[in-house]
């Protein structure tokens, strides 16, 4: 319960903050880039070498990434025939395919199935959403706010060098191996600011009010992440005939709000910052109707 305080506590101070103009306008943007270099990288080098591997363990990478491949191509379609700026497309790219599979994930999945879940949350977040937020993700933010010709040696410098791209690689070094005590201690300080640092950058962000022609990518970024990426999963799971606690996670995770961390990106990007900042915002508010609708399908 006390999770669910939080989420909407952080979202509520940040947006108080920015009606009462207490924080300079950059706010939001600083802190989103604390988030980005700082707490996440800290984040995946706690996290990774945690990480066992089992048969059930693939079942997770599996769904996020189909899931992740089929809604951002459904979204670039979507995009392309209602003819949305570059600019609110690479919005939408980010944050209607990349999920919030651990701030939200983590308490909600707990909450709905169980402890025993945490070990496939963590590889449908690390080696899924996390892994494509450092990658596709970068390579969407530095594609759709390129106002030039892309270069794509920049690009690929850009990835190689996006911090929590480098911390995955280090982590993935270390899988299986403890880290001493005051390591732990201090990377799981700094990990633990995310969640409120970043929903903070939210509510700084959020608009209660959207223009008129906001309204339609807002309205198609919330269905194929809430609904139709959910269905995508449970379709699969049906396929394949698994009923195992691996699939439910799978199936919840792909229905969680859209990730953070991805409309921190979009916003530093200035990709459609107020759109992209009111989807995640709305979107984690929704989710909790949907994600309690969903866990009665499954």
């Amino acid at each position: 319960m006390e999770n669910f305080i939080l989420i909407l506590l952080a979202i509520v101070i940040g947006y108080g903050l920015n009606r009462l103009r207490i924080f300079p306008e950059e706010a939001a943007a600083i802190l989103n880039k604390f988030v980005i270099f700082i707490s996440l990288p800290a984040m995946i080098l706690l996290q990774i070498p945690k990480l066992s591997f089992s048969m059930d363990i693939v079942i997770p990478v599996l769904i996020a990434w189909i899931v992740m491949t089929m809604t951002a191509l459904l979204t670039l379609f979507i995009s392309k025939m209602l003819h949305f700026t570059k600019e609110v497309t690479g919005a939408l790219m980010l944050v209607a395919v990349l999920s919030n599979t651990s701030f939200l994930g983590i308490p909600i999945i707990s909450a709905y199935l169980g402890t025993d879940t945490l070990p496939f949350i963590l590889v449908y977040d690390q080696i899924g959403t996390f892994l494509a937020l450092s990658t596709y993700g970068i390579f969407v933010a530095s594609y759709y706010s390129n106002k030039s010709e892309i270069n794509f040696q920049i690009m690929a410098v850009k990835v190689l060098t996006f911090p929590p791209f480098v911390s995955l690689i280090i982590a993935l070094c270390f899988i299986g191996t403890p880290f001493p005590d005051v390591i732990s201690n201090v990377l799981s300080t700094v990990a633990n600011t995310i969640v409120p640092i970043a929903l903070v950058a939210v509510g700084l962000q959020l608009q209660l009010k959207l223009p008129s022609h906001e309204i339609k990518p807002f309205g198609i970024a919330l269905f194929i992440k809430l609904i139709i990426a959910p269905m995508i999963a449970m379709v699969i799971v049906a396929i394949e005939d698994w009923e195992n606690l691996a699939a439910s996670v799978s199936i919840m995770e792909a229905g969680m709000a859209p990730m953070i961390t991805a409309g921190a990106m979009a916003s530093l990007s200035g990709l459609a910052p107020r759109l992209s900042s009111a989807i995640v915002g709305y979107g984690i508010l929704i989710s909790f109707f949907t994600t309690a609708v969903l866990f009665k399908f499954i």
